[in-house]
């Protein structure tokens, strides 16, 4: 079986002769402390622990990701406007005020480099005017978004081992980021009609956006950005849910699907258990990262929705940090009767953080490799 037929017969329920082994990605800080902690400099650390353990290097699950870019152009140029007290107060990227501790720079705004804790002083989204002028950035017939180069690269991934990837926002992490989280929620109230264009507004660019990728490219799973929940609920209710953000859904997943794309992935931290039957409804087939300090449970999941969503992570970062039996019995309580049912690839219920060790994660590797059948 290729690494991409196991995949495939993984996340959709099929007859993996084995589980592709995804046990997370650690972080910048986390490798630091790694490398004083016996990872070699200069290595990648999942290839190396897959050497050290004796694994087969095909048992890795290769998601590599292809380079579109749905993003504002052009960006806001990222400013620093102000060094106090051991922070930056910064325009990002994205033309939000953000304020950051000063050991960080605005890079780490961009993209998910480390664990970054943020204040937000002002977006750039706050009534229907700034709206006017945003949704000027968002052109999807703009050259840049998919050049020649990016579709080469994109076709070259294409093969056996990899499964072909490709990422963007959904409804209500792109709104967030337009209005923020309070003001985001505030306006469904206040100005829903406001909510709704831009709602639709997302809809059609990511709509005109796979039309113009994917018949070019053979894209394996698409992985939609969508954060909304909490530690204990959701950020906006089921019933908003389904009013401002199912709709968009309804129109992305069958396209996807049109172009043979089998796997529609979506990824929210938080606890989503209101949210996985709309995902359901929606035809969405896959959800990560399954936090359990939020309550997600996987193992009650899959008793309530069988075979019609698939899950990935799902493995408690508090309790890898801790290691030893308590791991150890945390992962069997969950790996094996999931693997029994099939949808399941465990791993690190989010970015694997510092205080996970080495040790710790190479136990974490070991014990799951072992009843994936790689050991």
């Amino acid at each position: 079986m290729t690494p991409k037929q196991r995949y495939f017969e993984t996340i959709l329920f099929g007859n993996p002769d084995k589980i592709p082994l995804n046990p997370g990605h650690p972080r910048e800080s986390t490798i630091k402390k790694w490398l004083s902690q016996g990872l070699p400099e200069g290595v990648d650390y999942l290839e190396t622990a897959m050497s050290l353990l004796g694994i087969d290097p095909e048992a890795r699950l290769q998601r590599p990701y292809v380079g579109a870019n749905f993003k504002l152009v052009p960006e806001f140029e990222s400013e620093i406007l102000e060094h106090r007290d051991g922070h930056y107060i910064i325009r990002d990227w994205m033309g939000a005020v953000t304020e950051i501790a000063d050991n960080f720079d605005p890079s780490y705004l961009q993209s998910a480099k480390d664990f970054v804790t943020r204040k937000w002083h002002k977006f750039p989204v706050e009534n229907r005017a700034d709206w006017d002028v945003m949704k000027k950035r968002y052109d999807p017939d703009e050259p840049s978004r998919f050049t020649e180069a990016d579709l080469a690269y994109a076709n070259s991934l294409y093969n056996d081992d990899n499964v072909v990837t490709m990422s963007f926002n959904g409804i209500f992490w792109q709104l967030r980021e337009w209005c923020g989280f309070e003001n985001l929620c505030m306006l469904t109230i206040d100005d829903p009609e406001l909510v709704n264009d831009m709602a639709i507004f997302w809809t059609d660019f990511i709509n005109e956006m796979l039309d113009r990728i994917m018949p070019n490219v053979s894209i394996d799973s698409i992985v939609i950005n969508e954060d909304m929940a909490y530690k204990a609920h959701s950020m906006i209710s089921p019933a908003m849910t389904r009013q401002f953000i199912l709709p968009a859904y309804l129109q992305w997943v069958p396209k996807i699907k049109s172009y043979g794309c089998k796997v529609i992935e979506i990824d929210s931290d938080g606890c989503v258990d209101e949210l996985i039957p709309i995902w359901i409804d929606a035809g969405i087939n896959a959800c990560s990262p399954c936090e359990v300090a939020a309550h997600c449970d996987i193992i009650e999941y899959r008793r309530k929705y069988g075979d019609k969503i698939a899950y990935l992570q799902g493995i408690d970062k508090r309790i890898m940090a801790r290691g030893g039996q308590e791991l150890e019995d945390h992962i069997n309580s969950i790996v094996p009767e999931l693997f029994k049912k099939g949808g399941f690839i465990p791993g690190c219920d989010h970015g694997v953080p510092p205080d996970i060790s080495w040790d710790n994660y190479l136990y974490f590797i070991k014990l799951i490799a072992k009843l994936s059948g790689w050991l």
